[in-house]
């Protein structure tokens, strides 16, 4: 098995890590043309847990949350690149616009969204900490997002002077 899994699976793996007792840390996003902000964020999420599972907005979730010229990067190209980074344990697609169906699946121990994310507004929370969890907010690493990385890319390359 490899760490792109879907729902069924993962709901398999996260009773097996709670008999462990492994604390399991769930975040979601696109995840669009992975960057260093991408990275240590990740990072930061995965240590305060056993396990990291991310729930990545399928192609078209993005499509509608972000337009029709999102994502740049397709969900299974996506998928894999960030179940190749060490940090990820496991990744699971998802196609609703928030990713609170997969979280009631899941239920996490701990789950977290940047710091541009209210406590009160994260998807999930209360029933997260209605089942002993916590909501976690994770600092961003200032101006790296993939929309800085188009909006470069569109004023380099793609505008006329």
């Amino acid at each position: 098995m490899g760490k792109v899994i879907s729902i069924a699976e993962l709901k398999k793996i996260r009773a097996v890590f709670r008999k462990q007792h492994k604390s399991v840390v769930f975040t979601n996003g696109v995840f669009d043309i992975i960057h260093r902000g991408h990275v240590e964020y990740l990072q930061k999420a995965k240590i305060l847990g056993d396990v990291l599972i991310i729930g990545l907005n399928s192609d078209k979730s993005v499509k509608r949350i972000k337009g029709d010229k999102r994502p740049i990067v397709g969900e299974n190209d996506r998928a894999v690149v960030l179940s190749y980074l060490s940090v990820v344990d496991f990744v699971c697609l998802f196609d609703e616009d928030t990713p609170f169906n997969l979280i009631s699946e899941i239920i996490p121990d701990i789950l977290v969204k940047g710091a541009d994310w209210d406590l009160d507004k994260i998807v999930g929370r209360d029933l997260v900490e209605k089942n002993g969890g916590k909501v976690a907010n994770i600092e961003f690493v200032e101006n790296r997002s993939s929309t800085n990385i188009i909006e470069t890319i569109i004023d380099r390359y793609c505008k006329k002077n």
